[in-house]
């Protein structure tokens, strides 16, 4: 298993999603919405290495958790995952989500809520950071009991990820957890 670890991660996604409380659009140029809702704004973006990302800002808004899944959705919609043609292509979907579920509800419960949500995606890797004011390390409970509520959260990133970290910004607070998950074939 991957144990955690802190990374540099690989180029930053882009751009300024716009004023807070706005709808962000697909970076496509054609307007398409990416996200709205109270205190939440979103946009996309493509290098010419054909990685694709979008970001989504969480400070503010209400009922972070479902809308950091929608927007993941969303973007797991524009770039063919969904719908899934096969058991396999919609179980990786199921396990994106249920990764940026945890990292969101993690920073919503030990880290004084989550600033940003960025997903990229290239050939083989998709890969999701969610950017935090607080101070700690999140880490697997260990031992892992499964049997007892609470505390499957890190675990279960673990498990499904290829690999994960933190990256911390010198002098400044807060961090960026990121998941790597495998493309499907």
């Amino acid at each position: 298993m991957p144990a955690a670890a802190a990374h540099a991660a690989p180029g930053t996604p882009a751009a300024d999603g716009g004023a807070t409380g706005a709808s962000g659009t697909d970076g496509s140029g054609t307007g398409e919405p990416v996200a709205s809702g109270s205190g939440a704004s979103g946009s996309g973006t493509s290098d010419s290495a054909g990685r694709r990302s979008r970001r989504l800002e969480l400070g503010s808004a209400s009922g972070i958790v479902p809308l950091a899944r929608d927007f993941t959705r969303q973007a797991l919609y524009d770039w063919g995952w969904l719908p899934a043609a096969t058991a396999d292509r919609r179980a990786a979907a199921e396990d994106v989500l249920l990764v940026v579920s945890e990292l969101v509800t993690n920073a919503c419960l030990h880290a004084e809520g989550p600033e940003e949500l960025r997903v990229s995606l290239d050939a083989k890797v998709l890969r999701l950071e969610v950017e935090d004011r607080g101070p700690g390390q999140p880490a697997p409970r260990t031992p892992h009991r499964a049997g007892r509520p609470g505390g499957h959260g890190m675990f279960i990133v673990q498990r499904l990820c290829l690999d994960w970290g933190v990256v911390r910004a010198t002098g400044a607070p807060g961090k960026t957890v990121w998941a790597e998950l495998a493309a499907p074939a």
